[in-house]
């Protein structure tokens, strides 16, 4: 049960992923995680892996833990200063109001950045805003110096990205709202009451602000605006959507080791509870911007591990990479032991996806429909999105079914 391609912790929960950064031609992952539980609890901490790649990562030991005033350590994001000195900023959460975090810096005691010295608190949650929730730093290099993001939520149902700069890293000032809107705004998408994770980034020469929509304790999907930005303030002209189903969350920006921007997200639903572990990140994606549509396609890195394609469809094991072009009324079937593992269908510009018993749908305008299959985890990308599920094959084949289909088996 337990994914070959997407990454785990040995044992516990993991939810966010953040911190990816490419170095040394590997890459360093950090998420979120508690390691004596297999469901989410607030006393979370920094767990750390690296690899040659994003579909190779080994655990490390546990980067930053609760401790010296703090009750959690929540979701944050790496920056090397023009020092060469990383800097990781971690939401501190307090066990009395772990929703109102604060902003706290660490830094690596040792070249392997296996363990981290904590540094004071950089940020507070502005005074003059009443705020329900505050968290997730997001840093990001600008001009000279530094501007710093985090997510917000208003009293008043405002979903809210605020600004801060730095021309040290050490020394924050608050600069506003970079960006805002209400939740009762739903044309054309709706990005419910708080941000997470908000991340302001430039993609193919566009502003893009990438971020998680939460509404009363329930996570929904990643969402997107797109236009222009300027000394910490973003002009949005165009909103998306860019994940469907029950699994993608939390998806956190990065630049590959060629300097890609891309994206990772958190899996929920992957899990084996009798053998003590709960999430799972996905395949790394890179983004594009296409006629003002934000789009991920899968990481080459993942072809490296591609077997030759398959002639009769059939893969030994339990995962597979498919390149489909389906036509209006077509069907790809995925069955394992004589079992259902997935059913997806084009039609009426929707892709359908069945597994485990459940449907779920996203938008289709034609083109090539990549399908990746992992063990459990299902990812579907095309140029309208990404559509995360989870499936429960039961044998030691896959057996794959649709015209014009390529299938790739996945094998290290």
């Amino acid at each position: 049960m337990r994914p070959a391609f997407h990454f785990t912790a040995r044992q516990g929960w993991i939810n966010d992923p953040h911190g990816i950064t490419a170095r040394d031609g590997g890459y360093d992952v950090f998420f979120q995680f508690v390691p004596d539980s297999t469901v989410w609890a607030p006393g979370c901490r920094w767990g750390h892996a690296t690899g040659p790649d994003l579909v190779s990562l080994a655990e490390l030991p546990v980067a930053i833990a609760p401790g010296e005033g703090d009750d959690g350590i929540w979701t944050g994001s790496l920056v090397q200063g023009d020092d060469g000195q990383a800097r990781a900023f971690y939401t501190a959460t307090t066990a009395a109001d772990f929703a109102i975090g604060r902003v706290r810096v660490a830094t690596p005691s040792d070249p392997g950045w296996v363990s981290w010295r904590k540094g004071p608190v950089v940020v507070e949650a502005p005074a003059g805003l009443e705020l329900l929730a505050y968290r997730d730093p997001f840093v990001v290099r600008e001009g000279e110096g530094w501007r710093m993001f985090v997510g917000a939520a208003g009293a008043d149902g405002t979903a809210m990205a605020l600004g801060y700069r730095s021309a040290d890293l050490d020394t924050w000032t608050y600069d506003g709202v970079a960006l805002a809107r209400s939740t009762a705004e739903r044309d054309p998408v709706w990005l419910g009451s708080l941000w997470e994770c908000p991340q302001v980034i430039e993609v193919d020469g566009v502003h893009a602000m990438v971020s998680s929509v939460w509404d009363q304790d329930v996570l929904h999907y990643a969402a997107y605006a797109l236009g222009g930005y300027a000394s910490g303030r973003f002009d949005a002209t165009a909103w998306g959507r860019l994940s469907y189903g029950p699994s993608y969350y939390a998806p956190s920006f990065f630049r590959d080791g060629q300097g890609r921007p891309c994206l990772l997200f958190w899996m929920r639903g992957v899990e084996d509870l009798e053998a003590g572990w709960a999430g799972a990140h996905s395949v790394p994606y890179v983004l594009g911007v296409e006629r003002d549509r934000l789009v991920a396609a899968p990481h080459p890195d993942l072809e490296r591990y591609r077997a030759p394609a398959v002639a009769d469809g059939v893969v030994p094991g339990s995962a597979a990479d498919i390149e489909w072009s389906p036509r209006e009324g077509a069907t790809l079937m995925v069955t394992s032991a004589g079992e259902l593992v997935l059913e997806v269908s084009a039609g009426g510009e929707v892709l359908r996806a069945r597994a485990a018993g459940q449907v779920h749908e996203m938008p289709f305008d034609g083109g090539q429909v990549r399908v990746i299959l992992d063990a459990q985890t299902v990812e579907i990308s095309c140029s309208s999105g990404l559509l995360g599920l989870v499936s429960r094959p039961s044998g030691e084949w896959l057996h794959i079914r649709a015209d014009d289909v390529t299938v790739h088996p996945l094998a290290r």
